[in-house]
């Protein structure tokens, strides 16, 4: 039994890049806060996301905090894409420099939270029956952070061992001489086939939707290179800033259209975009994630790079996509498609052959029963709300936030939401968050809740709430600006579309410089679309 706080300002809710950075703030206002964190450490993400080849798909010298100038010059990364070990680090340095720990309490897992409308505070439930109030409680519980497991007939009968790449276990797990299955083509599978297949006997991949990826050219950071972007760190993070995702590219942006300038000169703006690598690959022509035709000429030319890799060309067929690129998260990799050469590798296609049971001994498709010794779920999350709405949160009136959003996520800047008076989400749905770079987004929305927090307590206020009127206009303008792109044309997790069931909406809010101006421009007028209350 944890023992009971009555006394606590804010109650924050994970301990990931968003938790640390929130209790830091608080600290600085003066505030009693404590963290409680499902997890055994610090990390968030970065803790429960231990498959092997696990690394971030933003360059190390833009992942990371800026509230800190000593911090941003005395840590030096190694990679110029760091793998979770060495983020994982990074965050329990952040935590200890700033002795954070003691107001962390870890292997802490919320369950509940409650609103008294008549004491203006909240009860925070815990799982190993703590009990915590605040006046403020402030959900750092991360965008990717509830893991999702599709329901296959038989899952249960499998004989081996399972793995879900969101919830590794902690320690060395080896596949040398083993027949594995990796169920999923996404973010994660993308990253550890290729570790995996170095170990495995056999590898079999069932893949429902083939991915773009690009490849990371990974390798050591630069020396030169990381003192010239220290010498000027501040001015670099601000000019990255400026860019729609937050994330600063090799190249600078263009403001041309993709079919405005001739086939060569597309083709060496991707070919010099492939050489760079990473996620600016999208940023080679200003009209990719608007028109359908400008975006498949960037679809083509990575259906072709994907040709060219793999030798078998019915499997390379399976492995290009035939879907807008960019609609879903691209992929970051290190040999992906390289790995299908590899003649112990091999793919399933699941809109061809579906899975129909798993077995005791493997999977069985339509077409064949694949025996296994091992499974790796790589199946994703419930991304952007899965989190939130695995709590039994109620506002006023006892409402919840599960019939709160029963037909979708409303919030108001993906900060407040109507009905939930004094509760902040970090990086909510309706913010821009994972169409950017999370760093960025976190410490952007760290800061605001924080400035918030201290203006109503230095004047007078005890209570904030999105208002109707404010949340609603929100939401319907964060589905014009998503209507205008290309995002919604696909089945995504930006949509919901992979957790069966899930209301389809499209989560995120596309432009980090205009959301960041406006969360600015509602504070400088005294929080509008807020009601604040004494």
């Amino acid at each position: 039994m944890i023992e009971n706080r009555q006394d606590l300002d804010a109650v924050i809710v994970g301990a990931g890049f968003a938790g640390l950075y929130m209790l830091h703030r608080a600290r600085g206002l003066g505030l009693s806060a404590q963290v409680l964190e499902a997890g055994g450490g610090v990390g968030g993400t970065w803790y429960w996301n231990r498959y092997p080849g696990a690394r971030c798909d933003v360059e190390s010298m833009q992942y990371s905090y800026q509230f800190s100038d000593e911090l941003a010059q005395e840590w030096e990364w190694t990679e110029r894409y760091a793998g979770q070990p060495e983020i994982l680090r990074y965050l329990e340095h952040v935590a200890d420099r700033f002795n954070l720990y003691p107001d962390i309490q870890l292997e802490t897992r919320v369950i509940a939270a409650e609103y008294d409308d008549t004491q203006g505070r909240w009860t925070v439930r815990t799982e190993g029956g703590g009990e915590y109030t605040a006046q403020y409680v402030i959900m750092a519980t991360g965008c990717l952070s509830a893991t999702n497991t599709p329901t296959i007939a038989g899952a249960e009968s499998f004989t081996g061992p399972t793995y879900h790449t969101g919830r590794w276990p902690h320690g060395d797990i080896d596949f040398t001489g083993m027949r594995v299955g990796v169920i999923g083509t996404g973010s994660s599978a993308v990253q550890s086939i290729p570790v995996v297949a170095r170990q495995a006997r056999d590898l079999v991949v069932f893949q429902r939707t083939a991915t773009y990826s690009v490849p990371a050219w990974n390798g050591p950071i630069d020396p030169s290179e990381m003192a010239e972007i220290k010498a000027n760190y501040g001015a670099f993070r601000a000019a990255n800033s400026q860019h729609v995702t937050a994330i600063g590219e090799r190249r600078p942006r263009t403001d041309r259209l993709a079919l405005a300038v001739t086939a060569e000169e597309r083709r060496a703006e991707y070919e010099a975009r492939w050489k760079d690598g990473g996620l600016p690959f999208l940023g080679a022509f200003a009209d990719l994630l608007f028109d359908p035709k400008a975006n498949d000429t960037a679809a083509e030319f990575v259906r072709d790079q994907i040709r060219v890799t793999v030798h078998d060309q019915r499997t390379a067929a399976r492995l290009c996509p035939d879907q807008v690129i960019g609609c879903k998260r691209m992929c970051v990799d290190t040999g992906y498609y390289a790995t299908f050469n590899l003649p112990h590798v091999h793919l399933v296609d699941l809109r061809e052959t579906p899975i129909t049971s798993i077995t005791p001994g493997g999977i069985r498709t339509t077409a064949a029963e694949y025996e296994l010794d091992a499974i790796v779920y790589a199946t994703g999350f419930d991304a952007m709300t899965g989190a939130l709405m695995r709590i039994d949160i109620r506002g006023k009136d006892g409402v919840t936030l599960q019939d709160a959003w029963a037909a979708g996520p409303r919030t108001y800047l993906g900060l407040g939401v109507v009905g939930f008076p004094n509760f902040f989400t970090i990086t909510g749905p309706g913010s821009p968050s994972v169409l950017t770079n999370m760093i960025v987004s976190i410490e952007q929305h760290v800061d605001w809740i924080a400035d918030c927090v201290a203006y109503l307590g230095q004047h007078g206020y005890h209570r904030i709430e999105a208002t109707e009127e404010a949340q609603t206009a929100w939401v319907d303008y964060v589905n014009l600006v998503a209507d205008f792109t290309l995002f919604p044309t696909c089945n995504s997790w930006y949509l919901g579309a992979n957790v069966p069931g899930k209301t389809r909406v499209f989560m995120p809010f596309l432009g980090f410089p205009p959301y960041a101006e406006k969360c600015t421009e509602v504070a400088a007028n005294a929080y509008d679309g807020f009601e604040l209350r004494r």
